[in-house]
């Protein structure tokens, strides 16, 4: 289970100023178990883990496995929620280089030109058999009419159309709302497969529903234990929830004193797209009403040769939370090599797993001393039980940290601003 420490960050609060904080804490956790705050109707992600549905679950496994079988290139096309957890979870527990399975490509999550000619280059070039690639493309969108995504949804359709004629809808997977929307007319005239987005869970939410089991299941990831890691954690914080009660009240406490910024950083690079999706969660979610901390995220020990000075001695804006794995998935250690010309024998023997602990260990010791509130959120290993564990514990941070401010954590309306302006600009009537 999830383990969160936020001993380092308290010397920083003053005992009453947390109390009262944790008070907030407590009566935000009782608004979601009640559904009586702001937004409740978006709490479908609290709503699915206390009744699993099984049945499908089992069939998007099957999916996957039927699209594993099929296919050579796996586009997920989505922006925000609808890709950012499902490459969070590929990330974690893919292997970085053995393509076992399509290779899975992202798309509509930009509207860079350049990209999108290269993907669809990629796309039309043959296999070295010089047979041509069988390409599946799973869109996601709960309204069909998200300008990013339906752009580069547009073009692939076409390159569908033109590579497998009358056959190019088996090729495609459409995630999306129940009913209404350009998507689902799409559906209904081309007889693509159809998976529901549900309508009481948000974007961000939406990683354990269809919008990020799909892709994750086609990467040949376990969905089931991913999923019931999420339902292990949320019937555990049902019964005590005191270690997200105590982050979320520290967090409150901290933003009233006026950090700004949380810095969420790994020293373990498959942990980097947990990272942005935690951003998009925390960040969607609370910063509204002049309210907020901002999240950013950093992987060390790279980043610290970009980053570290500022987090050691610049402005005192921001917390840190360290998202950690505590046993080693690698058993690589250094070698020793005759002659020691590059001085590094000393570490002969240990494995990078107790070299990299060392760096972090040093960093979180040099930075809490610089006066960074630390937190550490600890997983035991890296696997799907545990990133599905990790996932909720998340989700329920956010529900309840963004009530403690007094805000609807599951509506965006800033989002809407840009857009308005965007289909000004673009002559959209």
């Amino acid at each position: 289970m999830i383990k969160c420490d936020i001993s380092l960050a308290r010397k920083f609060i003053d005992e009453s100023t947390y109390l009262q904080s944790r008070k907030k804490a407590d009566k935000a956790f009782d608004q979601l178990k009640h559904k009586t705050g702001p937004g409740s109707e978006w709490l479908g992600w609290r709503d699915m883990l206390a009744k699993p549905n099984d049945a499908e679950i089992e069939q998007i496994s099957e999916l996957g496995e039927e699209i594993r079988q099929k296919a050579d290139v796996f586009i997920v096309c989505g922006i925000g929620g609808s890709y950012l957890g499902a490459k969070a979870v590929i990330d974690a527990l893919s292997a970085h280089f053995d393509q076992n399975g399509p290779e899975i490509l992202y798309a509509g999550h930009h509207m860079g030109g350049k990209y999108l000619e290269q993907l669809l280059a990629h796309l039309r070039q043959p296999k070295e058999d010089g047979t041509p690639k069988s390409i599946y493309v799973n869109v996601i969108s709960k309204s069909g009419s998200t300008l990013e995504t339906a752009l580069s949804f547009r073009m692939l359709r076409a390159l569908l159309d033109d590579l497998y004629g009358e056959d190019s809808s088996d090729h495609i997977i459409c995630t999306t709302g129940a009913e209404g929307g350009l998507l689902n007319k799409m559906i209904e005239a081309k007889g693509y497969r159809k998976f529901i987005v549900p309508d009481d869970v948000g974007g961000r939410f939406s990683v354990l529903t269809p919008v990020g089991l799909i892709p994750i299941a086609v990467a040949g990831i376990d969905i089931r234990t991913l999923f019931y890691g999420a339902v292990s954690a949320f019937n555990k914080y049902e019964e005590n929830a005191v270690e997200v009660l105590e982050y979320a009240a520290l967090r409150n406490a901290i933003h009233e004193s006026g950090k700004t910024i949380d810095v969420f950083a790994t020293f373990e690079p498959e942990l980097a797209s947990i990272g942005g999706w935690i951003q998009q969660l925390l960040g969607e979610s609370e910063g509204k009403e002049g309210k907020g901390i901002f999240p950013t995220v950093a992987t060390f020990s790279t980043d610290l040769h970009s980053l570290g000075q500022f987090i050691q001695q610049g402005q005192r804006s921001l917390m840190e939370t360290f998202i950690i794995v505590d046993k080693p998935f690698s058993k690589l250690s250094v070698n020793e090599i005759e002659g020691d010309d590059d001085k590094l024998n000393y570490l002969s023997g240990k494995s990078f797993h107790e070299i990299n602990t060392k760096a972090r260990e040093g960093t979180i010791e040099a930075h809490s001393e610089g006066d960074v509130p630390i937190v550490r959120v600890h997983m035991e290993s890296l696997n799907a039980e545990n990133i599905g564990q990790l996932i909720y514990f998340f989700e329920l941070l956010t529900g309840i940290f963004v009530y403690s401010l007094n805000v609807n954590p599951f509506n965006q309306p800033g989002v809407e601003d840009y857009k308005k302006a965007m289909y000004r600009l673009l002559g959209k009537h």
